[in-house]
């Protein structure tokens, strides 16, 4: 063996030993053979060194092999005198080398000396004795079949067949054909493709049947077999390609045709029926194109698995196509209920909870028809249908729940716009004037009965029509009186056990309650401290009304009036002149009010008006001469200008108690413009009065 193999298991023919040894413990009993192991090209490693590991390779073959019972415990020495030897490097050593051959020649010659390799003498029989010792070798070795030598036709026809198969193989293996069709086979798929490669392969087979016609037949085949699975082998991974490809294809062409039909409104049951065996049909077809005649390989797995990939893909597809329809449902539903549930809820009419009881009936049936109408052409079960359907029902359920638990997180602010509107308009939604005539506390009473009855309809949902006593809990716990102010006292004094500490309503389920007792009863005292402010100013302004409509001071003003004044009445009497200059001072005086404008000079500050009517005083006493004189010019004496002026100034009258009888609140706008007016007619009486 050479140097490099020691320690190998096939280069150092390990089985070969294992053999020999087996063969000898069959054949002879223990006989000291010799095991001469010659070491080709030995390196610079000692001999020393080499033998040693050699020899524990040898002993543990020995070791592994099987044994007959009576040579269990024999050991190797009883049966083989291992040597080993070494022989340098032909090509870097040639003298020594053939010294060292020559040498082992003469052992060989001499080797029945003794302590030559013949071994031990014990085992030899004397030449009278030969013949039938061969004779029992031979027996022996008939006995054991796997002693046997094969016959000298097998051997040649074993050699040559093997390597004419090789050289087919190997052609194969670079035939220009076949690298072309592998090349095109990467990139798609080939028409022909198994023709093709049949062709190509039976090509090299019927040229290796024609080269082993007249070797042993069995050996042919068997080497014959050997070349086709070794062929197969090769291409195998070709043919894989091809109908990976085909089995891409068919699916792709399956899920573009599904989508397509159910874009076009096909039914999708019917649909995946259709193009399922369409596709499975092509495939079937692709494959049996792509067949190799000299292989049975079967495609049934691939087939298979694209069978679990349409599958797969269709439930995915169906799954998407119902959460599809099943959004859009839910979508309209939702746009069907959201709104019309939160104007309802808005009103808090008696009618509320039945309307929204109606609405969400009419409308779920409306989805759920529209839904089963969708959804027909799915043809899917009872079961899973039934499942949909109540899922929609509940969704609707849960739309007119969430909005109205929105509305309930508002209601404080619902009820003080609905107190609003009910205090500040009458029954025809005209703004109220609060005279002396307005009943205020009845109002806010009103007002507040509407609010509270609010606080009732949004403090349970009531979707499965049980009958409640919410509005008359809240009624007696909240409102059995009105203050002097107008405002509700809380009659939880009046009762030895307050209802509203509580948070459940008697005869509603948990979890139907929007609002607990415990927080109508802190929203109810929240409610009546932020609506107190209106009241108060309410009742603010109807007492200023009141104060407005007396304009004649009180009785013992005008006593008072009477008789200190008058020594002035009597001298106004004797004096006429007198209450024609205070009425021109008067008219005067209002004239520059108007002009001035002295409340919207104040608007912006007391320094600022000042500050501004010092710089428009005098302007406007010289305009309002100016007026005067251009007024006396335009004068004339006639009788129809007197009766005109006296028209005037009844009209004036008139205006003046007009303008007396207005509320306070009026703008300062139109007070200056009726006032400027009447000043211009009290101008101009004055200069026809002159």
């Amino acid at each position: 063996m050479w140097c490099h193999d020691i320690g190998r298991e096939q280069a150092a023919n390990k089985p070969l030993l294992k053999t020999v040894f087996q063969v000898m413990m069959r054949l002879f009993s223990p006989r000291k053979t010799t095991l001469l192991f010659v070491i080709r090209d030995k390196t610079k490693t000692p001999l020393e060194v080499l033998e040693p590991i050699l020899r524990e390779d040898i002993q543990k073959i020995w070791d592994s092999v099987p044994k007959p019972p009576k040579y269990k415990v024999t050991p190797l020495s009883d049966f083989f005198n291992v040597e080993i030897t070494a022989l340098s490097s032909y090509e870097e050593k040639e003298e020594l080398f053939k010294e060292q051959v020559a040498f082992l020649r003469q052992r060989f010659f001499h080797s029945i000396v003794p302590g030559g390799l013949a071994g031990d003498r014990r085992a030899v029989v004397p030449a009278s004795g030969f013949p039938f010792s061969i004779q029992q070798i031979w027996k022996i070795i008939k006995e054991n079949k796997d002693l046997d030598l094969p016959a000298h036709k097998v051997m040649v026809a074993t050699v040559r067949c093997e390597e004419i198969a090789k050289e087919k193989v190997d052609h194969l293996t670079n035939d220009e054909d076949w690298h072309e069709l592998e090349k095109e086979v990467q990139s798609g798929p080939i028409p022909g493709f198994g023709k093709k490669l049949s062709t190509i392969l039976d090509t090299y087979f019927s040229s290796y049947d024609m080269e082993v016609v007249y070797f042993e037949e069995s050996v042919r085949t068997k080497k014959r077999q050997q070349m086709v699975t070794e062929s197969l082998n090769l291409v195998y991974p070709a043919y894989k390609a091809m109908v990976e490809h085909i089995h891409s294809k068919s699916l792709k062409r399956f899920k573009k045709e599904l989508e397509e039909a159910v874009k076009n409104g096909e039914g999708f049951a019917f649909a995946l029926r259709q193009y399922t065996e369409s596709c499975m049909a092509e495939f079937d077809q692709g494959c049996s194109d792509a067949k190799i005649e000299q292989a049975s390989w079967d495609p049934s797995k691939s087939r298979e698995k694209l069978k679990q990939e349409i599958d797969a893909y269709a439930t995915s597809l169906c799954a998407t196509q119902l959460s599809e329809i099943r959004s859009k449902s839910e979508a309209q539903l939702t746009k069907a209920l959201a709104e019309a549930v939160s104007s309802f809820l808005e009103s808090a009419s008696p009618d509320t909870w039945p309307s929204i009881r109606k609405l969400l009936k009419n409308e779920t049936e409306i989805a759920v028809l529209n839904f089963k109408s969708a959804i027909a052409g799915f043809e899917i079960d009872d079961e899973t249908s039934n499942e949909l359907v109540e899922s929609l029902k509940d969704y609707g359920r849960s739309v007119v729940e969430k909005k109205a638990r929105e509305e309930a997180g508002q209601v404080l602010i619902r009820m003080k716009d609905r107190f609003s509107i009910v205090f500040s308009h009458d029954n025809e939604s005209m703004p109220r004037v609060w005279n002396g005539k307005v009943d205020i506390r009845a109002i806010t009473k009103d007002a507040r009965s509407a609010s509270l009855k609010l606080l009732a309809v949004m403090a349970a949902l009531r979707l499965d029509e049980k009958p409640d006593n919410i509005e008359a809990t809240l009624s007696s716990a909240l409102t059995d009186g009105i203050g002097a102010t107008g405002s509700l006292l809380e009659g939880s004094s009046s009762s030895s056990v307050n209802p509203l500490v509580s948070n459940t309503w008697e005869g509603v389920s948990p979890s139907d309650v929007l609002i607990t007792p415990v927080q109508c009863k802190s929203l109810w005292r929240q409610f009546k401290s932020e609506t107190e402010f209106t009241v108060g100013q309410a009742l603010a302004a109807q007492e200023a009304n009141r104060r407005s409509e007396s304009w004649l001071p009180p009785p013992w003003v005008i006593v008072a009036l009477v008789v200190l004044g008058f020594n002035e009445f009597m001298a106004l009497l004797r004096n006429p002149i007198y209450i024609g200059v205070i009425f021109v001072l008067y008219l005067l005086g209002k004239a520059l009010f108007v002009q001035l404008d002295i409340p919207g000079e104040f608007r912006h500050g007391f320094l600022s008006g000042i500050l501004s009517l010092s710089a428009k005083f005098l302007p406007t006493i010289m305009a309002l001469l100016k007026r005067l004189a251009d007024e006396g010019q335009k004068f004339s004496g006639s009788e129809a200008s007197s009766n005109t002026t006296i028209l005037r100034s009844e009209n004036y009258g008139a205006g003046v108690k007009d303008v007396q009888l207005q509320d306070p609140a009026r703008s300062s706008s139109r007070s200056s413009s009726v006032e400027g007016t009447i000043g211009d007619n009290l101008f101009q009486q004055f200069i026809v009065g002159a």
